[in-house]
């Protein structure tokens, strides 16, 4: 997995993750996460364009980030979520009532 950090102002960053989110690489997401959050952006947006799946080591990082996030008054938005399996996921387990989705 390989992510594109983008800095749209002082306050908002977008992090775009490529290929599969899962065990073996959600350490370096969550490491990315952790980054932008010491760097105090408000808006954190996660752009799933080319995100082909992710699994619950993934998803445990999304929302560990997102309370850490939320401390803080900010706020974590996911955004062009392409896969219908990720879509899924996230309705599954309702992730769209913890986390913003947007499509």
């Amino acid at each position: 997995m390989e992510s594109k950090i983008t800095v749209i102002d002082s306050n908002e960053v977008v992090i775009s993750p490529e290929g599969e989110i899962d065990f073996s690489n959600s350490q370096q997401l969550k490491e990315e996460l952790l980054q932008v959050f010491e760097q105090d952006y408000k808006q954190v947006i996660l752009d799933f364009s080319e995100v082909e799946s992710i699994d619950s080591s993934g998803l445990g990082k999304l929302l560990l980030f997102q309370k850490k996030l939320k401390e803080k008054d900010g706020t974590l938005i996911i955004r062009n979520v392409k896969s219908d399996y990720i879509k899924n996921m996230f309705e599954m387990i309702h992730l769209n009532k913890v986390i913003e989705i947007e499509s």
